[in-house]
């Protein structure tokens, strides 16, 4: 889980309704269906229109990142790669059949396998840089997905506010009307500018962010694998991949 991720939606929205509340506002005036149904509805319908299917799937699907994101361990990934290595030089690259077999991970499974079946280095790079290219590309697009979100919010809060000020002004001469319509003019902003800043822009940023340690962590292995296929030391190896190490993710 994390933490983070939880104690910054909490801060964002407990300053927001805090703020309200000590401003003598109530959390009742925050309240406003119909203004929530012009935010959301719209930013949704405007998002479905830009992406294919594919791609809001994958959105959806890596969502939890924000909250549970996938393990990366580099300093276990690199042992292992050290110990495939080492492996290697001792029973050639048939040895590494068995271990090939029964790696869950598929990027480095694939690449196990290429390096099982004999193949140059070269070889071995050039199918796996597909593969990791392809893998962050998808995944950085399903990320935009968030931040077009975040970009369409505000706008629809602007409309919902025009909407709501149409209303006042076909109103006046109900009072009892004019404050749903005022109402839902003001709140409409707030959804928008509150949707976009507090949940879909931070969720784009950190899903690009798990997105680009994941590839971080491919890259490595893919550097590894190549380079046991180069017949590398496994000590020189081990230094080589521990500049990964002090990658930004």
């Amino acid at each position: 889980m994390d933490v983070f991720s939880v104690l910054g939606i909490l801060v964002g929205l407990g300053a927001v309704v805090g703020g309200n509340i000590l401003g003598g506002g109530s959390l009742s005036s925050l309240l406003n269906g119909p203004a929530l149904m012009i935010v959301l509805g719209g930013s949704l319908g405007a998002v479905l229109f830009q992406y294919p299917p594919k791609v809001i799937l994958r959105a959806v699907k890596i969502m939890v990142w924000v909250f549970v994101p996938e393990k990366i361990n580099l300093t276990s990934d690199i042992d292992q790669i050290v110990a495939w290595s080492s492996l290697a030089r001792k029973e050639g690259l048939l040895g590494l059949e068995a271990i090939a077999d029964n790696e869950q991970e598929v990027f480095a499974r694939k690449g196990l396998q290429l390096l099982v079946d004999g193949n140059e280095p070269e070889i071995i790079r050039e199918c796996l840089e597909v593969d990791l290219e392809t893998k962050e590309y998808s995944d950085f697009q399903a990320a935009k997905v968030f931040e077009s979100l975040g970009g369409y919010a505000p706008t629809m809060g602007i409309i919902g506010s025009v909407m709501g000020l149409i209303q006042v002004m076909q109103n006046l001469s109900d009072p009892s009307m004019l404050g749903i319509g005022i109402a839902t003019a003001f709140v409409s902003t707030i959804y928008g500018v509150s949707l976009a800043n507090l949940t879909f822009l931070p969720i784009s940023a950190k899903l690009k962010a798990h997105a680009y340690a994941l590839s971080n962590a491919r890259e490595m292995m893919m550097v590894g694998i190549v380079a046991i296929a180069e017949g590398e030391n496994p000590r020189n190896i081990e230094l080589k991949l521990s500049g990964f190490l002090h990658a930004t993710t």
